[in-house]
């Protein structure tokens, strides 16, 4: 039995065979393609993504099987993946060589106070460019975002040279305050910021509230998905950054993580199972964040409309 439908306006009649053990009509064969279609992206991207997940985890992976193969094994055969005889003589040696516990507690003072610092001073930032009215407002926003064309590199001498003038080389605050600047967490805050309703600010303004009270106690907390993001990607940058500790700290017991890793290969020459003990090492720490906060990471790419 069929079902006769006229469209409006149309003049066309359409026809569907109705279900004859439940009366419903069958779904129009255009949805059923773009239900197969979907399914099929929805595959796809799911194989993509992980293709992806093993390219990234095959080195890691490779690294902590080299760190507990022993060290002879290791050179008669570098690309091997099992060992007879594990063993955990690379991490012991380290431990033993290295000062390791400095190195670890130097790199989380610095990194978490510089991460704490840029996003105290770039939401600062951001806020005052987003919600105030100043004369130069967006010559000011153009210069900062053309800071991110110039090399930090370019910027090492001239900081090298104020911190040595200022005796705060082989210091926590030499490693910590010129990393602070970041215009790439105030363009994230200020994007952020933007998307707050102008009509809030104006109401807490009218009800007599200033600006630092806004941004503390109105805009901050409702900007959690942005200070995640930034306050993850800082964390991750500083705790990597080779380059600068290794110009301001030469002493042993102030050296950060990754510079420290460095001496201690030097003392081994290279020897790989020592090498990716101490790659290993390093990556725990990023590890352990990404597990514990990769909802926080999604949630704030997506929040602060970063891409």
């Amino acid at each position: 039995m069929s079902a006769i439908t006229r469209g409006p306006g149309t003049g066309r009649r359409d026809t569907a065979a109705d279900d004859p053990g439940t009366g419903r009509r069958d779904a129009p064969a255009g949805k059923h393609r773009g239900r197969d279609s979907e399914q099929l992206f929805n595959r796809v991207a799911l194989g993509v993504l992980i293709a992806l997940a093993v390219l990234w985890l095959l080195p890691l992976a490779w690294a902590l099987a080299t760190s507990i193969r022993p060290a002879q094994e290791v050179v008669t055969n570098p690309t091997g993946w099992f060992s007879a005889h594990p063993t955990l003589a690379a991490y012991g040696e380290i431990f033993d060589a290295g000062k390791l516990p400095y190195w670890y507690a130097n790199s989380f003072i610095t990194t978490v106070l510089t991460t704490v610092l840029t996003v105290v001073m770039a939401s600062l930032a951001a806020f005052a460019l987003a919600h105030t009215r100043f004369r130069m407002r967006r010559a000011a926003f153009a210069l900062l975002l053309a800071g991110i064309m110039i090399p930090g590199q370019v910027l090492m001498i001239p900081q090298f040279l104020a911190l040595q003038s200022a005796g705060m080389l082989n210091t926590y605050w030499g490693v910590i305050l010129p990393q602070v600047p970041n215009v790439v967490a105030v363009f994230v805050f200020k994007q952020f910021f933007d998307g707050i309703p102008r009509e809030l600010i104006e109401a807490a303004r009218a009800d007599g509230a200033g600006w630092l009270r806004i941004y503390g106690q109105i805009v901050m907390p409702i900007s959690r998905p942005a200070v995640s993001a930034v306050t993850i990607f800082v964390f991750v940058g500083v705790w990597n950054n080779f380059l600068w500790p290794l110009l301001v700290v030469t002493d042993p017991e102030m050296m950060t993580l990754p510079v420290g890793l460095t001496s201690v290969q030097d003392v081994f020459g290279v020897p790989y199972a020592q090498l990716m003990a101490s790659a290993v090492l390093g990556a725990i720490p990023l590890l352990a964040v990404f597990a514990l906060f990769q909802r926080r990471i999604v949630e704030g790419i997506a929040g602060t409309g970063l891409k």
